[in-house]
């Protein structure tokens, strides 16, 4: 297998972050049309309360068993077959799980205005079954991961919400009193796209695999097939389908059992703290539905500024977790201390952890000091005035940026955390997520009946940095055995926090002076002091800079087939 992991998950993260960008673009705009349009009451609905039974069915169903799978399918003992079979397990699990999330979602969670129950269980129905039929994908999904075909995840991805989004706009601009309804049909319609472009690609790819098989035992030479076929085809040595049938359960070659006993106990690991994660992840629109802290107006203000702190999290730290994830499970092993492991190896991870750190703590706090000064400007140029009256979106934006300074290093370090854990680490890790999931409710709870919305905000930092004293002590720990400590070489330099420090104090002056004269020369300085930072952090660490730009080089010359892996 000639495919470079490293590369690979650089390239991911890459395309991710142009795809979350698009998405966000796409989600943002339909936010404020509903805003501006139809109301507040209707987005609460949608984005929180709809919105959050796809993501706890989503996650339940698959997350644990995803990353299970991933740890595992460089595990000789683990075949192919075994991984397809764990795969597809994702369909009953989804649809157990649908069934009491239904009954919970439409009899036990605060009401809904009596105009929108009928769409609104209407849409509980079609979050449910659009799930489901989503699950179907997730083998041919994985197989794009592990075979580094991350254009072709990209174009999908992007199609679905194009479609989903064109779906949705049409059937509101038609009749604007049905847009719960609106929004279950495209949910339903873009889970289609995805099974329909997964299996697509697979089916008329492995012919071609199989054709350019044959012709390389004739030529043995695969430059010279190169201009037939194109690179997508090469080093793919290892890949075990011959037919996109293949891909259905208990249809590849399997001498073995069905499952893989080390594998299911893996994913019983990363089971138990799924449910603890996703308390954490989504706890604030969990109170926000059981108990009637928030009227849905209210939620989805919170919302909508919720998903704007959370820009950096979406566009750029997710997408280098999920990346650092995969590279992590690939080059550093479970099952063996570092001490026993290739030095070269462990070296290159330390060095990618520590860049990484560094990368995402100089974002944050990026986004920490110019939100205390355009967190205003930027909500009155999105919702309108009515939307800022009061003060509570701008309040809260600038709380969140707070939540963002800590949400970039606890993504990096829990994700090298769970990459290297054994079955045993994770097992004791739950008891410790157990914790932190019950004291993050209670906290959210009683800090939102005494500060409002700003308590989840709160509450969420008071998680977070549980968190990551957690991470953080496991990782030194981890690299202590072999005398390194990545973490000390991950916070920013004094010059590039020196900078933001004087450019934060520039644009209060500016957002004092300008914002009620113009807000143009207001946001004109915020870009002159972000380009200063972001020039400022480039010249501190151009010694980092030349390596990345060395690693592309190395990867444009050496044409890896992970760049073309799309059709």
């Amino acid at each position: 297998m000639g495919r470079n992991v490293l590369v690979s998950s650089l390239q991911n993260a890459s395309f991710s972050i142009i795809f979350q960008i698009i998405c966000r673009c796409i989600t943002f705009a339909i936010n404020a049309f509903i805003v501006r349009n139809v109301g507040r009451e209707v987005l609460g609905i949608t984005n929180v309360r709809l919105l959050l039974l796809e993501s706890t069915l989503l996650f339940l169903s698959k997350e644990a068993i995803i990353r299970s799978a991933l740890s595992s399918c460089h595990n000789k003992q683990c075949s192919w077959a075994q991984l397809i079979n764990q795969l597809w397990i994702t369909v009953p699990v989804c649809f157990t799980l649908a069934i009491p999330c239904l009954y919970i979602w439409l009899n036990w969670l605060s009401t809904v205005d009596a105009n929108y129950a009928e769409q609104y269980r209407f849409g509980c129905f079609a979050i449910a079954f659009s799930c489901i039929i989503e699950m179907t994908a997730e083998a041919p999904i994985f197989v794009g991961q592990v075979f580094c075909f991350v254009k072709l995840k990209v174009i999908l991805d992007t199609g679905h919400i194009f479609i989903r989004s064109f779906i949705f706009i049409l059937i509101v601009l038609m009749n604007k009193e049905i847009t719960i309804y609106a929004f279950g049909i495209a949910q339903i319609t873009s889970a289609c796209t995805i099974i329909i472009g997964n299996y697509a690609f697979y089916y008329l790819y492995i012919p071609k695999l199989l054709e350019y098989r044959k012709d390389l035992k004739k030529v043995d030479d695969k430059y010279i097939l190169r201009d037939r076929y194109g690179q997508q085809f090469e080093n793919m040595d290892d890949f075990p389908f011959v037919s996109i049938k293949q891909m259905l359960p208990g249809m590849l070659p399997n001498p073995n059992s069905i499952f893989n006993s080390d594998l299911q106990t893996l994913v019983m690991s990363f089971a138990k703290q799924g449910i603890l994660k996703q308390v954490l992840t989504e706890g604030e629109k969990y109170v926000m539905s059981v108990s009637p802290v928030l009227t849905f107006s209210e939620q989805a203000t919170y919302d909508v500024v919720n998903n704007m702190g959370s820009l950096a999290a979406r566009f750029i730290f997710r997408p280098i977790e999920d990346s650092s994830y995969f590279y992590f499970t690939q080059t550093i092993s479970r099952d063996l201390t570092l001490a026993e492991q290739k030095r070269e190896m462990v070296q290159e991870a330390s060095d990618v952890l520590a860049y990484i750190m560094k990368t995402v703590t100089s974002i944050g706090l990026l986004a920490f000091v110019f939100a205390q000064s355009y967190s205003g400007t930027v909500l009155l140029l999105y919702g309108g005035a009515d939307f800022v009256d009061g003060g509570l979106p701008e309040l809260l934006l600038r709380w969140h940026s707070l939540a963002i300074v800590l949400l970039a290093p606890n993504g990096i370090t829990e994700g090298y955390m769970f990459a290297t854990n054994t079955s045993k680490q994770i097992d004791t890790y739950n008891y410790y997520m157990a914790f932190f999931s019950v004291t993050f409710l209670l906290l959210s709870y009683q800090l939102t009946n005494w500060f409002g919305p700003v308590g989840f905000i709160l509450a969420n930092c008071c998680n977070m940095s549980f968190r990551i004293s957690y991470s953080v002590f496991y990782i030194n720990k981890h690299f202590r055995s072999i005398g390194m400590n990545p973490l000390q070489k991950s916070l920013p330099g004094p010059m590039y926090l020196s900078v933001l420090v004087v450019c934060g104090i520039v644009c209060k002056i500016s957002e004092a002076y300008f914002r009620e004269r113009s807000i143009l020369c207001h946001l004109l300085i915020g870009v002159l002091c972000t380009g200063l930072s972001v020039g400022t952090w480039s010249f501190e660490n151009r010694d980092l800079l030349r390596t990345g730009l060395a690693r592309y080089r190395t990867r444009k010359q050496s044409l890896t087939p992970c760049e073309t892996h799309v059709n």
